[in-house]
Order: structure tokens, then C-alpha cells, then sequence
């Protein structure tokens, strides 16, 4: 179906300027009484703008808003899918909506353009224009706002039954967080990476600025993984970001999954460029050209070369720091064997390196495994990948993932050396394996460990792993106690520093010692280090860990010794504490009718599967709904709501004689872990 005449005709149709600004139209269904009809809420919000469920609430007064499915789109708006919906559509709707327009959005310049989706462009004036249509429906909201409590609001929720509840903390102080992670997940999510300090929003949608205190721990991850790399033959090197269309395109099976998302240069200031340029979504077709212009002989292999670099995928999907962003940080190792044993073997390798930097640094609990044929990467033989799991959502997460290329890129790139048996025999095509970890890995941490104070950072990754505060300083205090107060603290931080331990100290006397430990507590240092009047008089000082908050006693002549002690502790307590939740939510299930009340349980779901496409699919598909029959509504922040294949354990449970698919009537050959993903 084609956009609606009445609003088409206002759009743009040529001169397109390249300062046009993203815009996106999002709908909502609230939760209604199975019984009742659902009013719909349609948001039309700058794409930068975050539009968190919670303000939507309470912009409108419904319950539980979530983004709606293509069903919702097709009964009220006679639009075919949400992906093809844009504002145009609101006058096919004859039954009553919500209109939320963003107050940025309004504040532009009426000759500004704004972009829709991919092909529709309307100017700032048109678009209002044609908005006020629906005046009656129509209310402006400010997004950057904190989800407040109005009177209304309260007097609603002192009628409420006693179980209702709000994800604001009760309480909490606007400098630290205050959602609950429990109640509000994506939300608590947000405040805790900007709050904490993690990161800041960029001007381009999708865009985030990594600031010190997680480029750090991006930085550790670099020193481990590229030690373990180079311990097996692998070589950085660095490789242009542009490719030009004709290599991209080579490969078509591989390009295909990664086409829509490739952002493309085609000005050079004001001239078109003769060729558009693509910018690397990844970088096979940018580098094996030059692998088959580098490999002649099967002396020169294995060739093994990695790159730290970023790379964008220009994705239209709802970006989330870390997670999914249009541009992000990776390393992506290229190798090249003479048999198909030796990168077997190496990718597997990796694959271990990988599950490390998740387990040894992150603290995080990961499955290894081999992905199914529909989710392995476009064009490789086989996929391997790490697991993880994050216990609010009852979500799982692809970690990292380490392929076999085979020898489909090395034919199509005609990268081959002579046989080692003689020029007798037919050359051979190399194996290759490509292998990739992101930025990701900090998103996946954060979620899993950080708590309703602030980020929680495990004290290998950690920017800073101990803060040393004077304490016990008040107005009787003299101007001596205090200068051997600080004194005191200052020589207990450069202890720590020589011991290798990386610690810092705040003197700042403006701030009381309350206001220090929220601090630090929000931006997650590890240990906190206290050093009073009593601390000094008895030879001490106090350490109080960020996970649990629990004191501990140091005696100075044991501070060497005890404090990178303490941090170790804490290191396994993390990893200990989120394998304990990942082990008691990963549940095997050999019946259907189990299936999905165990997912809605926010498990993953070991079962016995025929290995069969189309049952993976099917399974997908009837997960997508409770147990209760209800369907789940497709949420902005859940882009796979039914159960998809994770991957297949390389550690299976033993099947049964007999034992038949989850899904289907065919014999079962393995368990698969399947659940919901991010």
C-alpha cells in the first residue's frame, strides 16, 4: 500500500539536501482488557530522542505501553507492517489514537527537512501541517524529562491495589539513579551508562561517545585478548574503511545479510563521486583481495592478521548503547590455513579466548556453542559462538562469535597456492576463518552486574579499583588534625599505587564523606578505602566492597597483600553470583507444552531438536506468546520477543532413546538452548 494521497502529496520528491534530519514514527499499544478495544499511541519524535515507555504512560494515563505488531498496523491504520508505517497513515485510522509529538522536534526551524524512513521526506511546516488534522488527538511532550509522579498520578495510585507498583525509587536523588533496574529496565539502563559516566549521546542517532571510564575497560579487554592472540601467530595490521561496491558486491551471499544496514558515501563535498563508496559493515571483502595477492605458496601460510577498528551498519532498528549502535568499536582477526583441520582448530582457539575475556575479566558466565545453519554468518561453513545471559529480562545475548569460512571465500576470491604435493596436482584453495568481539561486551556487563546505586565494574576491567577517602573530618577538627588526616590517606594511596593497585584519592573537602561514597558508589569503584582518626589510631583502615557493601578491616602493616586479596574476592563473587543465575534459568525441556510457560519464566530453554529449519522457525513463531494465550506486543527494546536458536551446547545433555523434537514428530539429533535475545 502506498503512503496516503492526502499526505503524500506534501512530501519531497527532489532536492534533497544532505542535512536532512531523521525522524521517527513509533506506535504503541497499551495494555487493554482483552475485551476492550486498543487505543493506540502514535509518537513522532526526532530520532536522537529517547522515548522511554514510562513517560508515554504518563503522557496519556494507559497501562504498559509497547511498541505494537504489524496486526495493530494493518486493523487501524490499513498500513501493511511497522516497518512500512509512516505518519501519512494516520488518516486511514476511523477509531480514536493518542498523537505524542516531541518538543524538540516542534522547536526546528519550519524550513528544516525532515527524513521519515529510507524514501520519504517532508519539510518541518508540511509535517505540521498535515498534523493538524488530528489537533483533538494531538499532545506535545517533552522527552527529556524525569518520569515524575503528578497529582493525578497519585491520587490514582493511592486507589490502586496494594501490588501496583512505580519504577521510581522512592526517595532517590535526581544526581543518582532513580528507576528501579527491576521495574524499569531500559530506563535504569540509560541513567546508569550517562550517570555513571560510561557514555554520552551523540548528535547523530545511533552514535555514542565512550567516555574514559569505559574506553578503559575496552582498553584491558585490548591488552588481554591481543596477548592470547599474538601468543598463536596472529598480526595486527589496518586496513582502509572504504570499499568500493564492485569487491562489496562480490560475494553476494555473504553482502545479503549486511545490505540494508551499509551506509554508503556518494558526494565528495559538492560533486558526486564517480562510484559510491561503501563504509565497511565488515571486513572480508575488503581484505582477501589482497590475501590472494599476498598468498602464493603454501609456505606462506598460515596467514593471520587482526584488526582493532570500527565499523557501521547503518541499522533503522531502535539503537541501544552498546548493544546496537550504527557504529562501534571491534576487533576482527582474518586467517588463512593450508587445511581445513588447522582452522578448525584455531577457531575453536578463539572461541576459547573469547569465552575468557567474558569469564576472566567481565566476570560474566558465557555457553559455548556452534550456531544452527540459519543463524550462522552469511557465507561461512560454520559458526561458533559464546552465550550469555541477562537475568532482568531473562533474555540471552550473543557474546562473540569465531567462524569457519571454509574455502567459499578463498574460491571467490581466488585465494589459492600450488598443491604441496607437486605441480601435478590442482591448487588449493586456502581455509579461512574470521572472528569478531565489540564493544558490546561492556553493555553486557553493565547489565548483568550493576544494581539500583550505580554501575558495578569488575576490578580487572576496572578504570580505577580503589578510592581513598579521609573520613571524620568535622567543624572541631583543626587545621593540624586535618592536614594529618589527609596525610594519612594520601601515603595509604601511594602504597596501594606501588603495589600495582590502581587507586586514586579524593581531598576535596567540599563535599562530605555521604556524598563521596554515592559517587563513587554510582560510577562503580570496586573498593572503597576509608582512613579516619580511629583508622590512624589503631594502625587500620576500613574497605568496603561496591558489590554488597560489606566492611572489611585492613591493618596497614597487611594493605599490600590484603587489598589486591579483596579485589580478587570480589572479582569471583561477581562471576560466582551471575553463573548461579544463568545456571537456575537455563532449564531443559523435552515437552512443548512445558515450553513456554518455562520461557516466560525469563529462562532459556535447553531442548531436543530435529535440526530442521523450518522447526526452528516454527518454534520462534508459537513462542511468541504467553502461556495464557496473550501474544507479546513487539517492544523497542526486545527485538526478538519469540524463542530463537542461541546455539547448539558444545556440552549436551545425553538424549533419550527415542527421543523426539521439542516442536515436531521428527527424531531429535541434539539439544538446542533457545530463548528470547537481545
Amino acid at each position: 500500500m502506498s503512503v496516503e494521497s492526502s499526505f503524500s502529496h506534501l512530501c519531497l520528491e527532489d532536492k534533497i539536501p544532505d542535512s536532512s534530519i531523521p525522524v521517527k514514527s513509533l506506535v504503541f499499544k497499551p495494555k487493554t482488557a482483552k475485551t476492550a478495544t486498543p487505543v493506540p499511541i502514535v509518537v513522532i519524535a526526532l530520532q536522537s530522542t529517547v522515548t522511554p515507555s514510562p513517560l508515554i504512560s504518563q503522557a496519556t494515563g494507559l497501562k504498559d505501553p509497547r511498541l505494537a505488531r504489524d496486526e495493530l498496523f494493518q486493523s487501524f491504520f490499513k498500513c501493511e507492517s511497522a516497518k512500512a508505517f509512516t505518519v501519512g497513515y494516520l488518516s486511514n485510522c476511523e477509531s480514536p489514537f493518542h498523537l505524542l509529538i516531541d518538543q524538540q522536534l516542534e522547536k526546528l526551524k519550519d524550513s528544516d527537512v525532515l527524513q521519515l524512513n529510507e524514501t520519504v521526506y517532508i519539510t518541518k511546516s508540511k509535517l505540521f501541517e498535515f498534523l493538524s488534522k488530528f489537533e483533538s488527538s494531538t499532545q506535545s511532550v517533552d522527552f527529556t524529562q524525569e518520569v515524575s509522579k503528578t497529582a493525578a498520578q497519585t491520587k490514582k495510585t493511592s486507589q490502586a491495589p496494594s501490588g501496583a507498583t512505580s519504577a521510581a525509587i522512592e526517595d532517590a536523588k535526581l544526581i543518582g539513579i532513580t528507576v528501579d533496574k527491576s521495574l524499569d529496565f531500559p530506563g535504569w539502563y540509560q541513567q546508569i551508562l550517562t550517570k555513571g559516566e560510561m557514555l554520552d549521546y551523540y548528535d547523530v542517532s545511533g552514535c555514542y561517545i565512550l567516555r574514559p571510564a569505559s574506553y578503559a575497560i575496552w582498553e584491558a579487554i585490548q591488552k588481554w585478548f591481543d596477548a592470547k592472540i599474538k601468543s598463536i601467530g596472529v598480526q595486527n595490521a589496518y586496513f582502509p574503511m572504504f570499499v568500493s561496491s564492485k569487491v562489496l558486491e562480490k560475494e553476494k551471499d555473504h553482502v545479503e545479510g549486511f545490505a540494508p544496514e551499509v551506509a554508503w558515501v556518494t558526494k565528495a563535498g559538492s560533486s558526486d563521486l564517480e562510484e559510491p563508496v561503501a563504509i565497511r559493515p565488515t571486513s572480508e571483502t575488503v581484505m582477501y583481495p589482497y590475501y590472494a595477492k599476498w598468498i602464493r605458496s603454501y609456505r606462506d601460510l598460515p596467514l593471520k592478521l587482526n584488526q582493532w577498528n570500527s565499523v557501521v551498519r547503518w541499522e533503522f532498528k531502535h539503537p541501544q548503547p552498546f548493544l546496537r549502535t550504527r557504529e562501534f568499536l571491534w576487533q576482527e582477526g582474518h586467517t588463512a590455513h593450508l587445511t581445513a583441520q588447522d582452522a578448525e582448530q584455531e577457531v575453536l582457539q578463539i572461541l576459547d579466548f573469547y569465552a575468557g575475556v567474558y569469564e576472566e575479566l567481565l566476570a560474566v558466565p558465557v555457553v559455548k556453542g556452534k550456531k544452527t545453519e540459519k543463524e550462522k554468518f552469511a557465507g561461512g561453513a560454520f559458526t561458533t559462538t559464546c552465550e550469555g545471559y541477562i537475568p532482568q529480562t531473562g533474555r540471552g545475548i550473543q557474546g562473540a562469535t569465531s567462524h569457519h569460512l571454509g574455502q567459499n571465500f578463498s574460491k571467490m576470491f581466488n585465494v589459492c597456492v600450488e598443491n604441496p604435493l607437486g605441480p601435478e596436482h590442482p591448487k588449493v584453495n586456502v581455509f579461512q576463518n574470521s572472528w569478531g568481539l565489540s564493544t558490546r561486551v561492556i553493555g553486557v556487563m553493565t547489565m548483568i552486574h550493576s544494581d539500583n546505586k550505580g554501575l558495578v565494574i569488575p576490578p580487572r576491567v576496572s578504570q580505577q579499583q580503589v578510592v581513598v577517602l579521609p573520613v571524620g573530618i568535622t567543624k572541631k577538627t583543626t587545621e593540624e588534625q586535618r592536614a594529618h588526616i589527609h596525610s594519612s590517606a594520601k601515603e595509604v594511596e601511594a602504597r596501594l599505587k606501588k603495589a600495582g593497585v590502581r587507586a586514586f584519592g579524593d581531598y576535596n573537602d567540599n563535599y562530605t564523606p555521604g556524598w563521596k561514597f554515592a559517587q563513587y558508589e554510582l560510577k562503580g569503584i570496586p573498593l572503597r578505602v576509608e582512613s579516619g582518626p580511629k583508622d590512624i589510631e589503631s594502625n587500620q583502615v576500613t574497605v568496603v566492597r561496591r558489590n554488597d557493601s560489606r566492611k572489611v578491616v585492613v591493618k596497614l602493616d597487611e594493605l599490600e597483600t590484603r587489598i589486591p586479596e579483596l579485589l580478587e574476592e570480589l572479582q569471583a563473587d561477581l562471576y560466582n553470583k551471575a553463573k548461579e543465575l544463568f545456571d537456575s534459568h537455563r532449564v531443559i525441556v523435552d515437552e512443548w507444552n512445558d515450553f513456554v510457560p518455562k520461557l516466560n519464566k525469563k529462562n532459556v530453554i535447553l531442548s531436543p531438536w530435529c535440526g530442521v529449519m523450518e522447526c526452528e522457525e516454527d518454534i520462534k513463531d508459537a513462542s511468541a506468546k504467553k502461556d495464557d494465550g496473550e501474544e507479546f506486543e513487539q517492544d523497542e527494546k526486545a527485538p526478538s520477543m519469540g524463542a530463537k536458536s542461541l546455539c547448539i551446547p558444545f556440552e549436551q545433555p545425553e538424549l533419550k532413546p527415542g527421543q523426539k523434537c521439542v516442536k515436531c514428530s521428527r527424531p531429535a539429533i541434539q539439544y538446542c538452548m533457545f530463548g528470547r535475545s537481545y
